[in-house]
């Protein structure tokens, strides 16, 4: 299985934490499906449209390899690792037992002061989705939801609901882009602000259900499903 040339991928940015940087551009990259399943991508290729050598490329994805993302091929680069339906219902389900009840948890100790900094990562995943920004919308979808899950307190679970949201995939989302329907997902996070600013613990637990299982729907190839 010979390497296969890489799409467009975003510009890192600054140098600082450059490993760090790196690994973020790509797991999203992965989330999104940008980076194919079972697709085998070099590290000079991926440094080159990254405009990086190698070297920081091959350490970001050994992180990778340890979250489960990737596997590694011999002389040849790093295979981004397939899911099936069953391993994404699995992910939607734990998820479902998680984050809708703390989301409720929260919703009473968010102080009133915060809530513009929440507005400003809800804007951001609508603004990628109207620039057109898969990548940048993965990545905003992921500081939201970890800083709202971040209000429980507990590290334990921002780390697992992180490692959980990292190994799913959203396939075929530029369709979905194309269609509207991405913009009205994106769209649900300023409803649940509304429930959040409103001191509405059990709307915001059903929204982030619904949320849920809209993305899981999305997962599945644009079939929206409600849990």
């Amino acid at each position: 299985m010979s390497p296969t040339p890489v799409p467009d991928l975003p510009d890192i940015g600054p140098r600082e934490n450059l490993r760090d940087r790196i690994g973020k551009a790509l797991r999203a990259a992965i989330i999104s499906g940008k980076l194919e399943p079972g697709v085998v991508y070099s590290a000079p290729a991926l440094g080159a449209q990254l405009g990086v050598s190698p070297t920081p490329v091959r350490e970001a994805m050994l992180d990778l390899v340890k979250a489960g993302l990737v596997v590694t091929h011999a002389n040849k680069g790093f295979r981004v690792t397939e899911m099936s339906e069953q391993d994404l219902d699995d992910l939607a389900a734990v998820r479902l037992l998680i984050e809708p009840p703390t989301v409720r948890d929260v919703v009473p100790v968010i102080p009133k002061e915060d809530f513009g900094d929440l507005r400003a990562l809800a804007q951001a995943i609508v603004d990628a989705v109207e620039c057109g920004d898969l990548v940048g919308y993965i990545e905003a979808d992921h500081v939201f939801h970890l800083t709202l899950l971040g209000y429980s307190g507990n590290r334990f679970l921002v780390d697992v609901v992180s490692d959980l949201r990292s190994r799913t995939r959203l396939l075929g989302l530029t369709p979905l882009l194309e269609s509207g329907r991405l913009g009205r997902s994106a769209a649900e996070h300023h409803e649940l602000l509304d429930l959040v600013e409103a001191r509405d613990p059990s709307g915001a637990e059903l929204l982030m259900r619904r949320h849920i299982g809209h993305v899981r729907g999305l997962w599945a190839g644009g079939v929206e499903e409600t849990p």
